[in-house]
């Protein structure tokens, strides 16, 4: 595995200790400090996530237009440890979404020129385990995060800010060290680059690529924010400092699950894989929808992480396989669109649901969202359009 991929998971994980630092909190810290309630919570989750899917197409484009990629990553993740400051300094819900707004737009502009640079700099009998290792180490950090904030809520006695300041140092090693750990690979030069997004390029993505598009936004209406698990682990009466474990619960499986499932993905069918991550998930709602003990949303929190292992980076390299080299940056741009409106469309739904039905209600709807992305699915094979 060539060293930049290691660096870049370092990269990544630096990043995600400094935000789910903040991100584990942050749901409490707006229910239990600022009043707010819970499709407030969801909309603001939903806007923050969606901006930065969004975000992921003008950033990949510009990476194909210009033929690289470690300029707009640097930006990216320099602007996300910038504005975690914000979080500690929040008075209102107004700076609140100001900061977590600011935040998602950096990590949309690293991440389509991220998942590119993975794709330029990994052969392609290893991609899906590069992919499988960033996503590790991503993922490692998003379980040392939380962890970190329940050590520091438990010796701080609930200090939220102090928590949220402590957090910006993480961030801005991950910076320095994608300013002089990471060389981006030569790239062939063409004679003149195209726009990307003219209608000759966009005709060269074919309708393989716009099927995992779609099966990735379908993914993602299944899947809304995390912060509803921190919902549940409150509700159900986890203490208010122990809430960010069930995060590291889910990262810890994602962690464990995440490689070795990159590595199956080079060997068996991605449409398979995706079903089988899919009943894990419906399985993991489930649990969480039936049973109001502790003990039993602990396994669906789990259950939620394998899901994220088998299956986040396994759409990573699906998309990189279904188009060509110079346009990788546009195909994970528009990936990230799609399934940012449908991350919007998701938060917004499950926070009203909660407010105007009750836990239970919403994680069934997310088991109902994975039957019809399982169902896409199959018709995909039927049709031979997935492998």
């Amino acid at each position: 595995m060539p060293s930049s991929i290691w660096m870049l998971g370092f990269v990544s994980m630096l990043m995600d200790i400094s935000s789910e630092m903040i991100h584990s909190l942050l749901p409490l810290f707006m229910l239990t400090s600022l009043g707010v309630g819970a499709f407030t919570i969801g909309l603001i989750e939903g806007l923050a996530e969606s901006t930065a899917l969004i975000v992921k197409v003008f950033s990949g484009v510009l990476s194909d237009y210009l033929g690289k990629r470690k300029g707009l990553t640097v930006f990216g993740y320099a602007l996300g440890a910038l504005t975690k400051p914000l979080f500690a300094m929040a008075s209102t819900i107004e700076v609140v979404l100001a900061a977590r707004l600011l935040d998602r737009i950096g990590k949309g502009v690293r991440g389509a020129p991220r998942d590119a640079l993975i794709a330029d700099m990994a052969p392609k009998r290893l991609r899906g385990a590069a992919f499988g290792l960033r996503q590790s180490l991503d993922t490692l950090g998003a379980f040392l995060g939380p962890l970190f904030a329940v050590g520091l809520m438990l010796l701080f006695i609930n200090n939220f800010r102090f928590v949220f300041w402590i957090a910006v140092i993480p961030g801005l090693l991950a910076v320095v060290l994608l300013l002089f750990g990471i060389h981006e690979p030569k790239q062939q030069v063409d004679a003149k680059r195209s726009n990307p997004i003219k209608r000759e390029n966009l005709k060269r993505l074919d309708v393989s690529y716009w099927c995992v598009v779609c099966i990735g936004a379908v993914f993602t209406l299944a899947r809304f924010s995390e912060a509803f698990l921190l919902l549940r682990a409150q509700q159900v009466g986890i203490a208010l400092a122990l809430v960010p474990l069930v995060l590291v619960v889910m990262n810890v499986l994602y962690f464990l699950s995440a490689y070795p499932f990159g590595k199956i993905s080079d060997r068996i069918s991605h449409t398979k894989l995706l079903m089988f991550g899919l009943l894990i998930l419906i399985i993991s709602d489930l649990v969480l929808a039936i049973n109001d003990h502790d003990s039993t949303v602990i396994i669906g929190v789990a259950l939620w992480g394998i899901h994220m292992g088998v299956t986040q980076g396994l759409l990573a390299r699906m998309v990189a396989d279904s188009v060509p080299a110079d346009l990788r940056g546009t195909a994970y741009g528009f990936f990230n669109l799609m399934s940012g409106i449908a991350m919007l469309f998701a938060s917004g739904i499950a926070g009203f649901l909660w407010d105007q039905f009750g836990a239970a209600l919403t994680f069934y709807a997310g088991a109902s969202f994975s039957m019809i992305a399982i169902v896409g699915l199959v018709l995909g094979r039927f049709y031979r359009i997935f492998p």
